[in-house]
């Protein structure tokens, strides 16, 4: 990995396929965090977006909470119930605070997620990039959330606040935007309808990989694999988007809000594959659990 500016740079086999920015000058409605951008498969097509049109606050890959006790880690508008999206100003920041070991394939880091002026969740954050094929490499993502404070914290989503079908908050992958929309798939189902909310031990996004308006960041199909990488992690259901915008996370606040006690941790793995072209199921499955058992 190397480092320009502060933005270690991700290297699969020499080739570089993502930046990791620690301190993004952003406003604070969108809730600035350290994020991966751009993330490329190891041909060079782009699979993350960045602060796009539709949704300022996406920042390609990270972790994102809409509500931690009330206060928006995710950006935007906060959900409140019987109200609907309202603008507050309610927004925090996670804060790089050093990298605890560095490199060339990834990194430790430990960051402060402040609000208020206030410290509320101290995290270590665990990046790593492995080669899986000539095609394929896997970000291995995990983080951990400790409270900090001295009394209870509870993690939520728009859902938990009364918004059905919009439990997103946690590990977040913004996909890049093409004229057509992505597939979704899982082992056993397809769609955006039939799997969005649901388990499933992985969930594949393909992309067409078609050259955006002036030819920029065009490329060859791809296909982005998420898998939970521990039992805990499988417990989340997936919160998928496809037609709309492409993007996929893991629930952290699904039917209910995620407590945390003073002092207690929550811990979280997704390991995703990034392949050139356009992957079947069986090969998308194959991938994934290569890249979890690794």
């Amino acid at each position: 990995m190397t480092t320009t500016d502060e933005c270690p740079v991700l290297r699969v086999a020499g080739r570089p396929v993502g930046r990791y920015v620690t301190r993004p000058q952003l406003p604070p409605r969108q809730a600035p965090r350290p994020y991966l951008h751009p993330v490329t498969t190891l041909a060079g097509t782009a699979v993350t977006e960045l602060a796009p049109a539709d949704h300022l606050h996406h920042l390609g890959v990270g972790v994102a909470v809409p509500d931690v006790e009330g206060h928006n880690f995710w950006g935007g508008r906060t959900f409140v119930r019987g109200q609907g999206p309202t603008e507050l100003d309610n927004h925090g920041a996670q804060r790089h605070v050093a990298f605890q070991l560095r490199d060339p394939d990834g990194f430790v880091e430990e960051l402060r997620w402040v609000a208020a002026g206030a410290e509320l969740l101290r995290e270590r954050r665990t990046v790593a990039a492995t080669e899986l094929s000539d095609t394929a490499w896997a970000l291995d993502f995990t983080f951990s959330l400790t409270n900090v404070t001295a009394g209870m914290l509870s993690i939520g989503s728009p859902a938990t606040n009364g918004r059905p079908g919009a439990a997103y908050g946690g590990f977040f992958w913004r996909a890049r935007k093409e004229p057509e929309a992505p597939e979704v798939f899982t082992a056993d189902r397809d769609g955006e309808p039939e799997i969005h909310g649901t388990r499933a031990d992985w969930v594949a996004l393909s992309g067409h990989g078609s050259p955006r308006a002036g030819g920029a960041g065009g490329g060859g199909g791809w296909t982005l694999v998420l898998a939970g990488a521990t039992g805990r992690t499988r417990q989340d259901p997936w919160f998928v988007r496809a037609a709309e915008y492409p993007g996929v996370g893991s629930s952290l606040a699904s039917e209910r809000r995620l407590p945390i006690e003073p002092g207690d941790t929550v811990v979280r793995r997704i390991v995703t594959v990034v392949a050139d072209g356009r992957l079947s199921r069986d090969e998308a499955g194959a991938l994934a659990r290569k890249a979890v058992s690794q």
